[in-house]
């Protein structure tokens, strides 16, 4: 087609697909702004939202108090630990002093000696029961530290079975939601893409054809990009019967219009010449003539061929001859190539009468 175009109308052609696609950007860059707020008009959902916010309220704070006893508890172990140690030295180190000391007495026999080993002896039960105390002191400790990580355990569990019940409904309702999304976005989306399927039909070829264009360009980018990844899954069984529908409408709607184009050649054909190349426009013919088709049925011709004036497929005029100068030329151009002259029907064949 642009073959047949004068060379600034060319350019101009150039210029207004460029003012299609910038007119598509915007409509684009303005419909992803709305697709993509389009969530916001449902509440956003948490998993709070289906608990009992009594009982998860407070089996959160009994966690927090028990991690605060257990922390607690730890603390005073360590406490109670070094006190258990130091006992146990001074402990060992008595024992120690008074091995020495009645290993002395032993060996020096004195009897004199005796109410000196009464007192180390009371002195070692002393100290004996200070480790002792400071041994149940660290078991105290040991045991409130299980009893808080027990008690935590225990409540744990409990908020872990109430966000386990919560998650179910939590996802059900988010499908839910991204379905209702989903059908925004259809409802936005689709009738564009009728809108635009109209367009193309009536409008593609009127003076404001570059905003046509545009138009076509963003309601099939905001269907086929914008709304497709948002389809929800379930499996993908939605979007493989999506995508199922999708093509038995187009390919049903590809068919019937093959069907219409055949039919209306066939009735093409069946017109006397004259009346067919009045119908055809003359860009369209010679966009036709550029690719080496009929420009009547759009089959292969050998257009070099001098001997070939008629289509052999569908037996349109192709080639005749200037009642002017006799010179073959294209039966559909407006003007003799050779003398100039208007490019009256010619005589068909080689510069013989017509019949």
């Amino acid at each position: 087609m642009s073959k047949t175009l004068r060379l600034t109308e060319k350019w101009m052609q150039r210029g207004l697909w460029l003012v299609a696609l910038v007119f598509a950007s915007f409509l684009i860059g303005l419909g992803g702004t709305v697709v993509g707020d389009l969530p916001k008009v449902e509440k956003q959902l948490s998993l709070d939202d289906f608990m009992d916010r009594a009982a998860s309220t407070a089996l959160r704070q009994a966690i927090t108090t028990t991690e605060r006893a257990e922390q607690e508890a730890r603390a005073a172990l360590e406490q109670a630990q070094l006190k258990r140690q130091a006992a146990q030295a001074d402990t060992a180190a008595a024992w120690e002093t008074f091995n020495n000391w009645l290993s002395m007495r032993r060996a020096t026999q004195l009897s004199d000696q005796d109410p000196e080993l009464v007192a180390r002896s009371r002195a070692l039960d002393v100290l004996k029961d200070k480790e002792r105390a400071a041994g149940a002191l660290v078991q105290a400790q040991q045991q409130a530290a299980l009893d808080a990580r027990q008690a935590g355990a225990r409540e744990r569990r409990k908020l872990a079975e109430l966000e386990q019940a919560a998650q179910q409904q939590l996802r059900v309702q988010v499908r839910r939601v991204e379905l209702r999304v989903f059908l925004y976005r259809l409802a936005l989306t689709l009738p564009l893409l009728v809108a635009a399927g109209w367009l193309f039909m009536k409008k593609r070829k009127s003076t404001y054809w570059p905003f046509v264009w545009g138009f076509i360009f963003f309601a099939g980018f905001a269907f086929f990009v914008e709304l497709v990844p948002y389809l929800p899954s379930y499996g993908g069984y939605v979007r493989y019967v999506v995508g199922i529908v999708i093509t038995v409408l187009v390919g049903r709607q590809a068919i019937i219009s093959l069907n219409r184009y055949l039919e209306k050649q066939k009735l093409a054909e069946q017109l006397p010449d004259a009346q067919r190349r009045d119908e055809l426009s003359y860009d369209t013919a010679l966009a036709r003539l550029s690719k080496g088709v009929c420009p009547g049925c759009e089959r292969p011709v050998d257009l070099k061929n001098p001997l070939i004036d008629f289509c052999p497929h569908c037996g349109i005029g192709l080639f005749d001859h200037c009642l002017a100068c006799n010179a073959r030329k294209s039966a559909f151009s407006k003007f003799c190539h050779a003398c100039g002259a208007s490019g009256q029907p010619g005589r068909p064949g080689k510069g013989l009468p017509a019949a």
